[in-house]
């Protein structure tokens, strides 16, 4: 017999899920929106199956927020296996190619200043990079061999943790668009050798961090899950605050601009939050010293 379908929620917020291993992201946000039984949610940074960490969910209201979160800095963790280039540049693809080399501490920690500032990048062949309108990875598994352009890329650190004969565990925080896989390929050819990513783990994206982060056992032990979740203001830490009173905000509400007024306020801001009594009201900009509303939170979320 069929189960009735629960009932949605009108819930909002963010939650940090520590992402297990052998999940797809997509696979990990659907099981978190039967668990809050919300209509609507969406994830801040695609992870590989491979990886585990944080992938930020995003709820109900939460949604209108996510690039400000997608487009952070990310840190990861990550294991180069030595010896062994693969299709995915992960320890699921298939060997492509191998090397007796393996680099000492000294020659892999001076390497790591070549891969750190703005650097150029290939992405991986199986990646999320859109090539004729269809993902890399798509094109891959299909039989293709998609040619990706190189790109730019932001290394703002790149720390040598440990270090064996067989592999070694690095530790990077990047701009978004860069590939932990493809640094590992790339490291270990730059050092004569082959390399991939035997594991992979995502510390943090923007503000948002490991320390955040909640298991899928720990949300389905949660008496009420909702408890867990971080306000939707949580993704603007570092837009500029715009307060409002409960006139203006009514008015935000209507989609109508603003005039912002005191000695502090702003002439213009590219992009900016308006907030009334500590309640986030609407994402938008201030030009002209009127804030001009784009996306609006609903009221109690």
């Amino acid at each position: 017999m069929t189960q009735p379908e629960r009932k949605k929620r009108h819930i909002s917020g963010w939650l940090i899920l520590d992402k297990p291993a052998g999940m797809t992201s997509t696979r990990a946000v659907g099981a978190v929106k039967r668990l809050f039984s919300v209509r609507k949610a969406g994830h801040a940074g695609t992870l590989d199956p491979l990886a585990t960490g944080v992938l930020p969910i995003a709820l109900g209201e939460a949604t209108k927020t996510v690039p400000f979160v997608q487009d952070g800095a990310k840190t990861y963790r990550f294991d180069i296996v030595w010896g062994a280039a693969t299709t995915t540049c992960d320890a699921e693809g298939e060997v492509t190619a191998t090397s007796d080399k393996r680099p000492s501490r000294a020659e892999l920690a001076a390497a790591l200043d070549d891969f750190t500032g703005t650097i150029t990048q290939v992405p991986p062949v199986f990646s999320a990079v859109k090539i004729g309108g269809k993902r890399a990875y798509e094109l891959a598994r299909a039989g293709e061999t998609p040619e990706l352009e190189p790109r730019e890329v932001k290394v703002h650190r790149l720390d040598l943790i440990a270090h064996g004969a067989e592999r070694s565990t690095l530790e990077v925080e990047c701009a978004k668009g860069t590939y932990a896989r493809a640094l590992a390929r790339d490291i270990a050819e730059a050092l004569g050798t082959r390399g991939h990513i035997g594991a992979l783990r995502r510390l943090a994206v923007g503000r948002f961090g490991e320390d955040q982060a909640v298991s899928l056992a720990a949300l389905e032990a949660a008496g009420e899950p909702a408890s867990l979740l971080l306000p939707v203001a949580a993704a603007l830490a570092d837009v500029p605050e715009i307060v409002v009173d409960a006139h203006q905000a009514a008015k935000l509400r209507l989609g109508n601009p603003v005039l912002i007024l005191g000695p502090d306020a702003p002439a213009a801001e590219p992009v900016a939050a308006a907030y009334c009594r500590g309640q986030l009201v609407a994402i938008g900009r201030v030009e002209t010293g009127q804030f001009k509303p784009k996306r609006l939170i609903l009221a109690g979320q």
